[in-house]
């Protein structure tokens, strides 16, 4: 069964057993995919009230792409504890002999960049959430402004999540070439989500006053 597919309290109860995973991966992609069900959320509470209706366009697109992130982040819930799997299945492999030994240490290579590329696509989904939050901030329906905050303060935990699952896999990747990549884009990726969610809080903050 997908992680997907639990109840909330089977998700979280195998979240804090003895199993390695799901761990901070798939809880990061489940943040996402709720940062943008929230802002789905608004965007449809906003859709078909008359008083909004200048907004409506924007709404739609907000609901549509809140939808297909949602959709995606969800998906990443799995492919992230599936990914961090088959690097434990690697690391399992005999080493008994050098040929033994050096199809061992490519198979960890190979499963670990998985497992670097999937958080990495966490933070990207992630980060194209926040346009939408900053949407249903600005235009959304005012009632659900506290959603909308509660979209960016999950955003913000996604993408630091997802952040700190890619630079730990990098710490043994032997690539540097890939290593040096994926640290560029996740520092740049993660300056601009941090830099986006303050000043989106410091708007929700004065609207809400």
């Amino acid at each position: 069964m997908k992680l997907v597919e639990l109840l909330t309290k089977e998700f979280v109860e195998k979240v804090a057993s003895e199993a390695p995973a799901p761990g901070g991966g798939s809880v990061s992609a489940l943040a996402g995919a709720l940062a943008a069900a929230l802002c789905a959320m608004v965007a449809r509470l906003t859709l078909g009230k008359e008083k909004y209706q200048d907004a409506w366009q924007e709404m739609e697109h907000v609901r549509d792409s809140a939808d297909t992130l949602m959709r995606r982040l969800l998906d990443l819930v799995d492919e992230d504890t599936a990914a961090y799997n088959q690097v434990l299945i690697a690391f399992s492999l005999p080493k008994d002999t050098d040929l033994q030994r050096t199809a061992r240490l490519a198979a960890i290579q190979s499963a670990t960049k998985k497992a670097t590329a999937v958080p990495m696509e966490t933070l990207r989904s992630v980060a194209a959430v926040v346009s939408l939050a900053e949407a249903a901030v600005e235009r959304g329906n005012p009632n659900g402004l506290s959603d909308a905050g509660v979209a960016a303060h999950l955003i913000r935990a996604a993408a630091s999540g997802a952040a700190y699952n890619v630079r730990i896999n990098l710490s043994t990747l032997a690539d540097q070439a890939f290593s040096s990549q994926m640290k560029l884009e996740t520092a740049d990726l993660l300056s601009k989500v941090m830099s986006s969610v303050a000043k989106l809080q410091e708007a929700l903050n004065k609207r809400l006053r």
